[in-house]
């Protein structure tokens, strides 16, 4: 099996660098040399502190790992309890720290429009749901709840106005 499986990851969400669009791959010797033919034409090699810095996050060890997942299950926990106390209906997420809100009460047509006067009206940025599907879906809207916890506490205290700001079509 080792001979046809290739493992690839990135290190961004991990390690909180998302901006540094670091990853791997593992694989047989023949599929890297195909894969480095590719990397070379697609990319532009990553700066060499930050592949220092990668290294470090690579060898922390479970300890590390365990505390990020603790802290963003709090995280998850603290922004679930807030949009269940608002009566927002949402999606409870499985391993990723984002969230679909289901704004369908509200009638919009485009989760685009609705997005842009969540931001304007109400101040809480969101990504239109239709974004991440290939079948057209405009009654969802993806939070992301890895911030500080008075940052999630202030997005709740504004989503309490939310239909008061934003009316049902």
């Amino acid at each position: 099996m080792w001979e046809r499986t290739i493992s690839c990851s990135s290190l961004s969400k991990t390690y909180s660098i998302t901006g540094w669009r670091l990853g791997y791959i593992i694989a047989p010797p023949n599929i890297i040399d195909a894969a480095k033919k590719v990397h070379d034409f697609l990319t532009v090699g990553a700066a060499a502190p930050l592949q220092e810095a990668a290294v470090t996050g690579l060898r922390f060890g479970d300890e590390y790992y365990k505390w990020l997942q603790d802290k963003y299950a709090a995280k998850r926990d603290l922004f679930l309890k807030g949009l269940d106390d608002i009566g927002i209906r949402h999606t409870v997420p499985q391993g990723a720290y984002y969230i679909l809100l289901d704004v369908s009460e509200f009638g919009f047509d485009s989760d685009l429009e609705f997005c842009e006067l969540l931001a304007r009206d109400v101040g809480v940025g969101a990504v239109p749901g239709s974004s991440f599907f290939r079948e057209p879906v405009n009654h969802l809207i993806r939070l992301h709840f890895a911030k500080r916890d008075e940052t999630l506490n202030e997005a709740l205290n504004r989503l309490e106005n939310l239909r008061k700001k934003i009316r049902a079509r």
